[in-house]
């Protein structure tokens, strides 16, 4: 018991043992708060790490459909390319000359 004083020594008792029970309460909880926050910051480590794999797999996803569409329209590509020589040429044009000469000619 504390000294005696004009309190009753049993409130001043539990006062005494409420101060003993923090202060022996608060290294635990200040551990426990700091495994909290080592927790917390691993997970958004981890959550980071997934966000980016994700992000990884859809632009692998997305260039390898790229390269497939450019496989795919390969002909196609070279078959616009050559038509638009021909287009931009005069050739058209000289063969329909040599045929309105040819019939003015009455070869045909």
């Amino acid at each position: 018991m504390a000294i005696p004083t004009s309190v009753n020594g049993q409130i001043t008792d539990s006062v005494t043992q409420s101060n003993v029970a923090t202060l022996a309460a608060a290294p635990s909880i200040a551990m426990g708060s700091i495994y909290q926050s080592a927790a917390h910051s691993s997970s958004i480590l981890y959550q980071n790490a997934v966000m980016q794999q994700q992000q990884n797999a859809i632009c692998a996803q997305a260039a390898a459909n790229q390269g497939v569409i450019q496989i795919y329209s390969a002909n196609s590509m070279a078959a616009a390319a050559a038509a638009s020589k021909v287009a931009q040429s005069d050739t058209a044009t000289e063969i329909l000359t040599m045929l309105v000469v040819l019939k003015a000619l009455g070869s045909l």
